[in-house]
């Protein structure tokens, strides 16, 4: 089997970033469309280190937690047998310039940006119980 090899250009970009990719994950979600969807989401969002953004690929949740083999100095313990899906991140899916709450349709850092968008979405969003 023929490895990848970063390029140059990739590396060094690699070395400048706080290694973002590696401390957190996301989790594609079906679009919320409801009342009863969004306060599903607005739940998960009162989970410590769980925000949500809306892009044009869909909805998704971002856990930030770091991986457990990003080590002490940035690098990652296990690289030669990382997995799959770290092998074919692609520096120009990278956040090194532009994260993803800047880039994103919508941005919910917390479950209170949350519930002030759905009570402009839904009149009747405090009446939901």
């Amino acid at each position: 089997m023929q490895r990848k090899t970063l390029k140059k250009k990739s590396v060094s970009k690699c070395h400048r970033c706080d290694q973002l990719c590696c401390r957190y994950i996301t989790e594609k979600i079906s679009a919320p469309r409801t009342i009863r969807d969004f306060d599903g989401l607005l739940w998960q969002l009162f989970h410590k280190n769980v925000k949500a953004f809306k892009d044009s690929s869909g909805w998704y949740l971002i856990i930030y937690n770091a991986c457990i083999h990003l080590g002490h100095d940035g690098k990652c313990s296990i690289y030669e047998n990382r997995p799959i899906t770290c092998r074919e991140h692609s520096v120009e899916n990278c956040e090194f310039k532009s994260s993803v709450s800047k880039t994103a349709t919508r941005y919910f850092d917390s479950y209170k940006s949350l519930e002030n968008y759905c009570r402009k979405k839904f009149k009747t969003w405090d009446n939901r119980f």
